[in-house]
């Protein structure tokens, strides 16, 4: 990902209430990382659709597992496109990395990301509260083993 795509997603897309909570912005040290280049290194990636960004997968390697992040742009989310992005990052993933596993953590309040993550087969692995945004939020960590099919 370039400045400019980390750029372009850190401050112009903005979420509606109540996933406004993944707005960049929202948390400083968060925001600064995804600004900073040597911070963001070769593991953060963008997705165009022509010549339009419209999501984002940022990877960390942490021994045999690959741990996700991943942003879709606002006007994009809620239209059933996340199935699509989600899996084409998980090809990805394991066609370029091969991990075992692929883990992701996603605030409990977003039902919306819980329902994708669990139909394309990711498991419930523990439930923890993360400090963040200026405050203390429960998290879903879950996880999925890289032989079963996406």
């Amino acid at each position: 990902m370039s400045q400019q795509e980390a750029e372009e997603i850190s401050l112009t897309w903005q979420y509606d209430a109540p996933y406004d909570f993944y707005n960049m912005e929202e948390d400083e040290e968060d925001l600064v990382a995804f600004l900073d280049e040597k911070e963001r290194g070769e593991f953060v990636f963008f997705v165009k659709d022509e010549e339009e960004l419209i999501a984002f997968l940022m990877i960390e390697q942490m021994g045999d597992s690959m741990d996700l992040g991943l942003g879709m742009r606002p006007d994009l989310t809620g239209q059933g496109k996340g199935a699509t992005f989600l899996k084409a990052a998980m090809c990805f993933l394991r066609k370029n990395y091969e991990p075992k596993q692929m883990t992701l953590s996603i605030a409990t309040f977003n039902k919306r990301a819980i329902k994708l993550y669990k139909r394309v087969g990711f498991r419930t692995s523990r439930i923890y509260m993360h400090e963040t945004n200026g405050s203390t939020y429960e998290f879903i960590n879950m996880v999925i083993d890289c032989y079963k099919s996406v």
